[in-house]
């Protein structure tokens, strides 16, 4: 660079006072072992990895093209947050939910999403209301083209949005893994709706009580919402 191209760079950096430009952020470097564990925990999710596999660290590595390391750190997080259990000269297996467990699962969460309710109401609950719509929407749309899978990811989202309005860092804490293990729930709920779209009008009865703000509506109707899920699964 030659003196007079120096001195012109060194007066564009002081004229612009080293101000950052607006709208930008540094960028994050996430550990490997967090990015390994949420694509995991995806396919767990979505039924890609289904119950009881098992998840050999070899075979993982080699599809997700990365060492061994930050991969056992990423098996050791699932088994931490309780959606793969560790078996002794075995492995590490993706959790089974039986029935049982699925009760326990829906009496959770009607707890948790009851406590969130009250948050909600307390704060706007014409704009949660609005901000359910839009996962709602994408429920209606996928029921119409018969899409499960679709229908699953934006029931699960329009729960997770609610929770998340309530506001308490405590209540989203809690529920993250509980989610992670009624999304393994749902994929299996849907086929049990014979007809998809009584599981969307659910969710808009659910919605409308709480842009009324009828709180003893919104608590009865989620709560029959989740006892229905709860007979569909585990009939017995």
């Amino acid at each position: 660079m030659t003196t007079t191209a120096r001195a012109a760079a060194a007066a564009a950096r002081k004229a612009s006072g080293g101000a950052k430009a607006p709208g930008l952020r540094p960028v994050k470097r996430e550990p490997a072992a967090l990015v390994i564990a949420r694509q995991l925990t995806d396919a767990i999710m979505d039924g890609t990895l289904a119950p009881g596999a098992q998840l050999g660290e070899a075979e993982l590595a080699a599809q997700l093209g990365v060492s061994r390391g930050p991969l056992r750190e990423a098996l050791q997080r699932l088994v931490q947050q309780g959606i793969a259990r560790s078996e002794p000269h075995r492995g590490v297996f993706v959790i089974e939910l039986d029935d049982e467990d699925v009760r326990d699962i829906y009496l959770s969460r009607t707890a948790i999403e009851v406590a969130a309710c009250r948050l909600v109401l307390a704060r706007d609950p014409r704009r949660t209301a609005e901000k359910l719509g839009r996962a709602h929407r994408q429920m209606a749309a996928a029921a119409e083209r018969e899409d499960r899978a679709a229908l699953a990811a934006a029931d699960m989202e329009l729960h997770q949005l609610l929770v998340a309005e309530s506001g308490s860092v405590r209540l989203q804490r809690m529920a993250a893994t509980l989610f992670v293990e009624a999304r393994m729930c749902l994929s299996a709920l849907t086929v049990r709706y014979t007809a998809p779209i009584d599981l969307v009008e659910e969710h808009g009865a659910i919605i409308e009580a709480l842009r009324a703000g009828d709180e003893a509506l919104l608590f009865e109707l989620l709560d029959e919402h989740m006892r229905d899920a709860v007979r569909r699964l585990a009939p017995a």
